[in-house]
C-alpha cells in the first residue's frame, strides 16, 4: 500500500512520528511531504532528528504568509505530487493549513483521505483551525478519532461511515519518548531551575498574540504570579511581545523567555513544571499524561475531557482568572485513561490495511 503523508507544523511532526514508524515497519510505502509551514530549525528539523522521523521525500518550502496564499501554494504543490505518485491514501493530521490543502487536493482527484485526529471541535468559528478540521472531516473517507466525544461530534454532523475511535497518537509519542527525555534532556540544568520550582508557559494563537489587550493581560498575570516562569517563545510571538513590552527583564524579572525547544526538552519542561499555562492544544494533553495541572489561556478547548476531570482549567486571557486558577490549582487524585491505550498508531495502520 502506498500512502502520501502531509505534514508541515510542529504538532504534526509529533503525531506522524509513531504512525510513520508503524506503517514502514509493516512494509508499506510512505511518501512523506513536508509543506514547510513551520520552517525554523527549532520548529521543524529538530523534531525529525530527535524522533527519528524519516527525511521528507520533498519539502514544498512554502513558509509563512496569509492564509489564502499559504494554502494555495500548498494545494498546488500537493496536487502535483498526488498526480505523480498516485497513492492509495493521503494521510492527514490535525487542523493546519497543510491539512486543509491536502484534503482539497485529494478530494478533487478522488484519492481516499485518512484523517488522524478527526472529530475535534472547539465550536469557535473564529479559529482558522476549526474550519480546517470541519472541512477535512467532511471530505475524509477514514476518520480516526481520539475519543468517543470526537466521534459523537461527527455523528452530530451526519458523519458515521469510516469513523474509528483509535485513541490519541500523541500518547504513543509521550510513552515512547518520555524515558529518553529524562535521560537526555539537560535543559533544566542549563536554565539553573529545579523541578517543581517553575511554571511552563506557551502562547502562540492569533486570538492572543494579535490582540494587544489579551497579550497584555496574560503578561501582567505572569508578572503578578511571582513565580519562576519558563516561556519557550514561538518566533511569531516574539515580535508581538517586543512591540508590547520594551524591557521584559524589568517588567517581569521571574519570566524567562527562551528559544523554541525540541520534543525531548518540552517533555522534560512539562513533566517537571508545577503548572502549565498554554493556549496550545497538544500541550494540554501532554501535561495531563505527564501528571502536570494545566491552565488553558483560551475560553474553549477541543480537549474537554481534561477539563471535565479537573486537570485543566479554562481562563481565556482574563488576568484575574489566570491568577486564581494557578494559585488555587489542586492536583486531582485520579488520572483515568481518557485518550486510549497508547497504541493508536498500530490501530490506524491495521485499519488502513
Amino acid at each position: 500500500m502506498k500512502i502520501l503523508t502531509v505534514i508541515g507544523a510542529r504538532p504534526q511532526f509529533v503525531k506522524a512520528a509513531p504512525v510513520s514508524k508503524v506503517l514502514r515497519a509493516a512494509g508499506h510505502e510512505e511518501f512523506l511531504v513536508h509543506t514547510g509551514q513551520h520552517y525554523d530549525p527549532q520548529m521543524s528539523q529538530i523534531f525529525f532528528d530527535e524522533m527519528g522521523i524519516p527525511e521528507p521525500n520533498i519539502n514544498l518550502e512554502v513558509g509563512s504568509g496569509q492564509h489564502g496564499w499559504q494554502t494555495a501554494q500548498m494545494l498546488m504543490g500537493i496536487e502535483k505530487l498526488l498526480l505523480e505518485e498516485k497513492p492509495d491514501y493521503i494521510l492527514l493530521y490535525g487542523d493546519t493549513n497543510s491539512t486543509l490543502a491536502g484534503s482539497l487536493a485529494a478530494v478533487k482527484l478522488h484519492i481516499p483521505i485518512a484523517h488522524v485526529e478527526a472529530g475535534l471541535r472547539s465550536f469557535n468559528r473564529r479559529m482558522p483551525e476549526e474550519h480546517n478540521r470541519v472541512l477535512t472531516d467532511h471530505a475524509s473517507d477514514l476518520l480516526f478519532c481520539p475519543t468517543e466525544v470526537s466521534a459523537q461530534h461527527l455523528a452530530n454532523e451526519g458523519i458515521t461511515k469510516g469513523v474509528h475511535i483509535v485513541g490519541d497518537v500523541m500518547y504513543n509519542a509521550v510513552l515512547g519518548f518520555t524515558e529518553r527525555s529524562e535521560k537526555n534532556s539537560t535543559l533544566l540544568n542549563s536554565l539553573n531551575i529545579a523541578p517543581n520550582d517553575y511554571l511552563l508557559a506557551t502562547v502562540h494563537r492569533p486570538a492572543n498574540t494579535d490582540n494587544v489587550d489579551n497579550l497584555r493581560a496574560i503578561f501582567e498575570a505572569f508578572r503578578e504570579l511571582d513565580e519562576n516562569i519558563i516561556f519557550p517563545v514561538h518566533p511569531r510571538t516574539r515580535g508581538k511581545i517586543a512591540n508590547l513590552i520594551d524591557n521584559m527583564a524589568e517588567f517581569a524579572p521571574k519570566l524567562k523567555l527562551i528559544a523554541p525547544v525540541g520534543y525531548l526538552d518540552m517533555l522534560s519542561l512539562a513533566k517537571n513544571a508545577k503548572t502549565v499555562l498554554t493556549d496550545s492544544g497538544g500541550l494540554q494533553k501532554e501535561a495531563y499524561w505527564l501528571a502536570t495541572p494545566c491552565v488553558t489561556l483560551r475560553s474553549e478547548t477541543e480537549w474537554v475531557e481534561t477539563v471535565n476531570i479537573g486537570w485543566n482549567t479554562l481562563v481565556g486571557a482574563d488576568k484575574k482568572k489566570i491568577l486564581v486558577a494557578v494559585n488555587d490549582k489542586k492536583t486531582p487524585k485520579e488520572r483515568p485513561s481518557i485518550y486510549g491505550d497508547g497504541h493508536a498508531a498500530e490501530k490506524i495502520a491495521k485499519i488502513l490495511e
